[in-house]
């Protein structure tokens, strides 16, 4: 059985913030940095980094308060704060200049990033992501926000529990749960201060943004699963182009590894091609 709650053998480490974060790096060409949604981690992008790194040099990290990474001491878990996080962390590692793709709440990131650091960023794809908020929250957060749940779940997470909510994310014809995912999520879960900053995280007050949107000028894709919630991000995003899969869920990039990587492939090398003005 593998112990995902340990370091892989390519497993990379680099103090930020006073955090060791967590990353892995492949490939070769310019620099794609892919962030995972909330109760995740970096192996989220298992299948679509290995078909990615033919074409880009990728950075994936375990955002703050998740994976190998672990929670942050402040326990400040608001988005400005993870994107100030990651955009340091390229600076650690001496990366001037990326494209950006993230899931959910790393799609959520990556677009804060595109407005604080607009001169970092070569490229966005925004796969499901978040930050409007007329959202309906997932139900595992909405039980982490219940008062008399969160110190239960502050001391465990039942398998159970994280099972339901990976089922409840993928699209109904979707065979990706498995045994071996659920321990992994259940394992990284179960690490010690990652239950807590996963209730911190789910009950902090997040900044609303949105009308900043219309402001970012970064060449963005919009990758969606048509059952989910689209928020605006191809209407307000100027020049945004909209790639629709018929049938995935939420977890679009470990549903659909191949259509992922060959939409951002397709869409970064265009943007690499057109004109400056």
């Amino acid at each position: 059985m593998s112990t995902w709650s340990e370091p892989q053998p390519d497993s990379r480490f680099v103090v930020v913030d006073s955090l060791r974060i967590h990353y892995k790096r492949a490939g070769r060409g310019p620099a794609l940095v892919l962030l995972h949604g909330s109760a995740s981690s970096l192996q989220h992008f298992d299948r679509a980094a290995d078909l990615l790194s033919e074409s880009f040099d990728v950075i994936r990290p375990d955002l703050p308060g998740f994976g190998l990474t672990g929670p942050r001491k402040d326990r400040d878990y608001r988005i400005p704060t993870y994107a100030a996080t990651v955009a340091r962390f390229l600076e650690a590692l001496a990366v001037p200049r990326y494209a950006v793709g993230g899931n959910s709440l790393g799609g959520n990131i990556a677009w804060n990033l595109a407005l604080d650091h607009p001169e970092r960023l070569t490229g966005l794809a925004l796969v499901n992501a978040t930050g409007y908020p007329e959202k309906e929250l997932p139900a595992g957060m909405r039980l982490a926000r219940t008062p008399l749940l969160r110190p239960l779940l502050r001391r465990v997470m039942p398998r159970g529990a994280i099972e339901r909510n990976l089922r409840s994310a993928v699209g109904p014809r979707s065979t990706i749960v498995d045994d071996a995912m659920v321990d992994r999520a259940h394992q990284l879960m179960s690490r010690p201060g990652n239950r807590s900053a996963f209730v911190d995280f789910c009950n902090t007050d997040q900044p609303d943004r949105s009308a900043q949107i219309p402001g970012i000028a970064v060449p963005t894709l919009v990758l969606r699963s048509a059952n989910i919630d689209g928020q605006h991000f191809t209407r307000d995003i100027p020049g945004a182009r909209e790639l629709v899969h018929p049938d995935g869920g939420h977890l679009l990039p470990e549903e659909e590894p191949q259509w992922v990587a060959d939409a951002i492939t397709k869409f970064l090398g265009s943007a690499a091609d057109a004109p400056t003005n």
